[in-house]
């Protein structure tokens, strides 16, 4: 059944242009304080996990805790924004986010691992509200042009992901004199970031995008609720190969980029790097994640999906390559983060506008929320066995390990182009 949003705010097809730009602004402004407050957190989770554990082989958790949190928010997340349509379940994540940043302080305070993992949970709700948000960029675009939607979006995070790790000193010295440990600061300042983005969204995506392409789609798209079930998205990816392809497109992307750059602060620490410089390091891998998504949207667009999942395959390698023999050379290492972030980009804008193309409107919301269920829980092993690989091998086995997960979907990739040729 139509809801009051979705049927009183539905546009007339000559004032829909309008509608994208306004409802991309409000997208691009929450992901700017997103990306500002997960940044700040990422950038020192792994540092705060090790001192509050007493052991690094522990600190790969903080990594598994900060992608469990989407992954297990993702389902519940998908069928809110199913029936209710994007703004609630946006607001509802970053809420949570907020409150997991404000547990992960509590954790250190009391010196409490565990506390502290529980409110890493949450911390990474915030990242669950920045990634459904590029699929709220797509719900308005034209077919042609979803990997440019999606990637501005993306590529929005930027700003805020850029600053945030090098203000992470400052906001750590910020709590100095409350008893907070200082790697806990910028967790304090993530907490206010996230709630101010829940009020912009909750005041300013109006109408809802989702529940607008619905009612633009047809009464038959608008009132057909049993096929935005969970069941049935799983049905859609079940009966569609490049569905498939997307889903794992996205996920390996997402853990070889989170397996490698969680313990590279580790790495770089055993080779004489400050929290300066590791703060430098993981700026320049954020700006490869984002700063050059444009470019991955508009060549997803003219190339093919197909084609930058290649692109994506290839620059993960390099950066694998890099990372993994750079030994104590800080410039090499910062060189393959770098690049490892250009190839997650290139790897989630593909995925994602492939996997938008790839099943009907009605299942999008389902389809999309089981993506990100899938690449989170994928990351959060992949976060957890980076830790013990690193403590037990080293950082350049993690790299070699990161470059093995890259063939089953290169050789998904390679199998979708023969087919459609």
């Amino acid at each position: 059944m139509s809801t009051p949003d979705s049927a009183a705010g539905c546009p007339t097809l000559p004032a829909l242009p309008a509608l994208r730009r306004r409802i991309q602004a409000v997208l691009i402004a929450s992901q700017i304080l997103g990306g500002l407050g997960i940044a700040i957190g990422v950038a020192l989770a792994a540092v705060l996990a090790k001192e509050v554990s007493g052991t690094e082989a522990l600190s790969g958790l903080a990594s598994t805790a900060t992608v469990a949190g989407p992954a297990l928010l993702a389902m519940p997340l998908a069928s809110l924004m199913g029936r209710r349509g994007r703004r609630p379940g946006l607001v509802l994540a970053y809420l949570v986010g907020a409150l997991g940043a404000g547990v992960v302080v509590l954790g250190a305070v009391l010196d409490s691992f565990p506390v502290l993992l529980v409110g890493l949970v949450g911390f990474g709700a915030g990242s669950s509200a920045n990634l459904a948000a590029r699929f709220a960029a797509a719900d308005l675009a034209e077919p042609d042009r979803r990997g440019q939607a999606i990637s501005t979006v993306v590529w929005a995070t930027t700003i805020g992901a850029v600053l945030g790790p090098n203000i992470a000193a400052p906001a750590g010295k910020s709590v100095a004199g409350l008893g907070v440990p200082m790697a806990a600061g910028p967790f304090v300042w993530a907490a206010g970031v996230f709630v101010i983005a829940a009020a912009m969204v909750a005041l300013l995506l109006r109408p809802d995008p989702l529940l607008t392409a619905r009612s633009l789609a047809g009464p038959d798209e608008d009132q057909e609720a049993d096929g935005r079930s969970l069941r049935a998205g799983m049905r859609a990816v079940r009966e569609s190969s490049r569905a498939r392809l997307a889903l794992v497109t996205v996920a390996v992307s997402h853990t070889t980029m989170v397996s490698i750059m969680s313990m590279t602060p580790v790495a770089l620490s055993h080779h004489g790097a400050g929290i300066e410089l590791i703060g430098l390091v993981i700026s320049g891998h954020i700006a490869g994640m984002y700063a050059f998504s444009p470019v991955m949207g508009r060549l997803s667009d003219r190339w093919g999906r197909l084609s930058v999942i290649g692109l994506a395959v290839g620059l993960l390698s390099v950066a694998a390559l890099l990372a993994g023999t750079a030994g104590p050379s800080h410039g090499q290492t910062a060189a393959g983060l770098f690049v490892l972030g250009l190839g997650w980009s290139a790897g989630l804008v593909s995925g994602s506008a492939l996997l938008t193309d790839s099943v009907p409107q009605a299942a999008r919301a389902a389809v999309q929320g089981l993506s990100d269920f899938i690449m989170n829980t994928a990351a959060g092993l992949g976060g957890l066995a980076a830790g013990l690989i690193v403590a037990q091998a080293g950082y350049n086995w993690l790299n070699l390990v990161g470059a093995c997960l890259l063939l089953p979907m290169a050789a998904l990739a390679v199998r979708g182009a023969v087919r459609r040729v």
